[in-house]
């Protein structure tokens, strides 16, 4: 098992998100071309969990985000950097709106 987040991707949508229990997680939102937008939690400040979290990502890219997945886990800031940390690895760069969290993320090389 990898580390990185594979599972397929879902309609962002208000159903499916109304759909998803109220769990912690992390979750990636993208566009409908597969451009990760958001590597996001969902953690005890979210009232509704993931649920919460995903209304939150869709107020804020709007009709850009079409898809997300999703892990639920107890460890999502942890989980949340090592996603972060690959997606540096992979685009050089994290997503525009999380440009400040570049300074405080480590470095990995999941090679």
């Amino acid at each position: 098992m990898g580390i990185r987040l594979e599972k397929a991707w879902m309609d962002l949508n208000a159903a499916t998100i109304a759909s998803l229990p109220a769990q912690l997680g992390v979750y990636q939102v993208a566009d409908s071309q597969g451009t990760v937008l958001s590597v996001g939690y969902a953690g005890a400040r979210h009232l509704f969990g993931i649920r919460s979290a995903l209304e939150e990502e869709l107020h804020l890219h709007g009709d850009r985000a079409t898809k997300f997945r999703f892990e639920f886990t107890s460890n999502y800031r942890s989980r949340w950097d090592e996603l972060l940390m690959l997606h540096l690895y992979d685009h050089g760069q994290l997503p525009s709106h999380q440009q400040a969290e570049q300074s405080r993320v480590g470095r990995l090389s999941p090679n």
